[in-house]
């Protein structure tokens, strides 16, 4: 009974962390995602990864990548967090975003945790769900 206690307790504790970590990841992916409506790229830049930051080398190049390459995330009209998951080990937030011609579209953010706290380390488009019968 007490090893059953005591599985539950870290299970307990284990799911609060994952939930602070959830608020804290969603204010960053937010936050850049606020950012890139106000064009604000160095503020957009600020929420890249180490591993970003030396794969486009500036903001300008990351700003263009984004532009061309994400136009959702470039214009968002709108976002929701869906789930944060943890797959062998990599974090990673589902997040639905609006475009700015009202198109839904899936992105997966792979998130690592730094010295600077939560960074975007990498997104990925998901297919769109299939829908109807």
């Amino acid at each position: 009974m007490r090893i059953l206690a005591l599985v539950f307790g870290f299970w307990i504790a284990a799911t609060a962390a994952f939930a602070q970590d959830g608020d804290a990841i969603e204010s960053v992916i937010g936050n850049q995602l606020d950012a890139f409506n106000e064009r604000d790229i160095s503020e957009a830049w600020e929420y890249a990864s180490p591993n970003i930051k030396r794969l486009f080398g500036d903001p300008g190049n990351f700003g263009m990548m984004v532009q061309q390459g994400y136009p959702m995330v470039w214009d968002n009209a709108d976002v929701r967090f869906l789930e944060l998951r943890d797959l062998g080990g990599m974090v990673w937030q589902k997040v639905m975003v609006r475009d700015a011609q009202g198109g839904l579209h899936i992105l997966d953010y792979q998130m690592i945790e730094t010295a600077q706290g939560w960074q975007i380390n990498g997104v990925r488009l998901l297919p769109a769900p299939d829908v109807g019968a």
